[in-house]
């Protein structure tokens, strides 16, 4: 099975890719709506990354190109989308490794998007000044950021070697 999910075509691959991101953004929303778990700031770019990523997975699948470069574009743009994605969870990771109270995210993002132009919002959340420290689910001992880390690494993987293995 996992070969022919490795030798399967660029449309197949970035498909799974889409289904990935689309299952953790719903698995997430799940946590929020059924189990109450309030997402902070930067828990809401995390969820903004994978969406992004699923949007690229998504469109290359349904574009399916032949041409190697098109295949390498939808790549590099699924790997921009994991990189930003890895750098808000690593944040996130950092964050919650820190001592309670010595770091937070601040003020709610729909207020901070009320009053603050997008860029002051997004330096104001990756500063971290909020409830990003606590940890309030957790799988096998790590926490969702850590799980979101794994999961944009693998992605970055899979994008790559979907959009740059030879066909």
């Amino acid at each position: 099975m996992t070969t022919q999910l490795l030798r399967g075509s660029f449309r197949f691959q970035f498909f799974l890719g889409f289904l990935a991101c689309a299952g953790l953004l719903a698995y997430a929303i799940y946590l929020q709506l059924h189990d109450g778990l309030e997402p902070c700031n930067l828990c809401i770019f995390q969820r903004v990354a994978f969406a992004a990523l699923g949007i690229v997975f998504l469109i290359g699948a349904l574009h399916g190109p032949k041409r190697r470069g098109a295949r390498a574009a939808y790549g590099v743009g699924a790997l921009i989308a994991s990189i930003a994605g890895i750098a808000i969870a690593g944040r996130h990771v950092w964050v919650q490794m820190q001592p309670a109270g010595e770091v937070s995210c601040g003020a709610p993002l729909s207020f901070m998007r009320e009053t603050m132009s997008t860029w002051d919002v997004v330096r104001k959340v990756m500063t971290a000044t909020g409830n990003c420290g606590d940890v309030d689910w957790t799988f096998l001992g790590l926490s969702m950021p850590w799980w979101s880390l794994i999961w944009f690494v693998l992605l970055a993987l899979w994008a790559g070697y979907a959009a740059f293995r030879r066909a």
